[in-house]
């Protein structure tokens, strides 16, 4: 007898491969331990969150993404809170979230540790109602993205794309002005990238997941120095290929609520590598243990 159906959404537009064969081999692998799997695919963002929110609703207890950390971030943000169970496929092309509680990057084993069973609890950011598993940031990033995205509708590679968006956001000097409260104090920045983080990120690489537990009740803030043109271009290199380091460039705090304004009206913000227009002020706060979520055995809650 067929134990109770999971709900699976995997993205097409994550990462490599076939989707409709990895559809099929996660087919085969439920059905042999005896699991019932629904398996949809989504060929867009808001199908994405259009299945998501079919998948809460149901009366399935499981719900898995397929996808890469933005992908996870739309379907977990329907989870939350919930007595639902959350399943990670990570299918995409850095997997952080995936990576950070130690998740296997194959599909197979992933599937197998959805069957398994073991779960944990994690905690989740938030931003003015948006929900984040890894972080969230403002300034450069979010601007590089838009501009890549640009570039790319006018017919440029992946490469060159984002050749001319870092030129053209350096151009332009890049700086934010914002006020900040941490922790019932208020203090002013000059800055070219906000980094807010669900729990604190290990010193040597801010944006290239490494985060030694997703528990522990706090966001971590890391704010860029004023800088120059040439610290402008070396920041904006870590910032796309995984270098940000917790050294001279930054100041680091820690806190349960962060509070963000600024003079603009409307505000890019980047979250879980997605890039979104916010209205400010910007309200961050963490969501304890608001995530239960499908680990290997070794990393189950006791």
């Amino acid at each position: 007898m067929l134990q109770e159906s999971i709900e699976v959404i995997i993205n097409v537009g994550s990462g490599a491969g076939d989707k409709q064969e990895m559809r099929m081999r996660l087919a085969e692998i439920f059905a042999a331990t005896n699991r019932k799997a629904n398996i949809s695919l989504a060929r867009s963002g808001e199908e994405v969150v259009e299945l998501a929110r079919r998948a809460a609703l149901s009366d399935s207890n499981t719900i898995v993404a397929g996808g890469g950390d933005g992908t996870l971030s739309a379907v977990a943000s329907t989870v939350v809170d919930t007595n639902k169970t959350f399943g990670v496929l990570p299918l995409g092309t850095l997997n952080h979230f995936a990576k950070d509680l130690r998740i296997p990057l194959d599909l197979e084993a992933a599937a197998l540790t959805v069957i398994a069973g073991h779960t944990t609890k994690v905690d989740v950011g938030e931003v003015n109602g948006h929900i984040f598993l890894n972080n969230s940031s403002l300034g450069l990033y979010p601007r590089l993205v838009r501009e890549r995205e640009k570039q790319q509708r006018l017919g440029f590679g992946r490469w060159a794309a984002l050749f001319w968006a870092l030129i053209a956001v350096l151009r332009r000097h890049p700086f934010l002005d914002v006020k900040l409260s941490v922790e019932g104090k208020d203090f002013s920045s000059r800055s070219p990238l906000v980094f807010i983080g669900n729990n604190e990120y290990e010193k040597e690489c801010l944006n290239a997941g490494a985060r030694g537990c997703l528990n522990a009740g706090r966001l971590s803030l890391y704010i860029t120095r004023d800088t120059g043109r040439l610290g402008l271009v070396r920041l904006a290199w870590r910032t796309l290929f995984g270098g940000l380091r917790d050294d001279k460039d930054f100041l680091a705090l820690c806190s349960k609520e962060i509070r963000i304004e600024t003079k603009h009206r409307r505000l890019r913000v980047a979250v879980d590598g997605e890039v979104t227009v916010m209205q400010p002020p910007l309200h961050y706060r963490i969501r304890p243990s608001a995530l239960r979520v499908l680990v290997p055995a070794e990393n189950e809650a006791k």
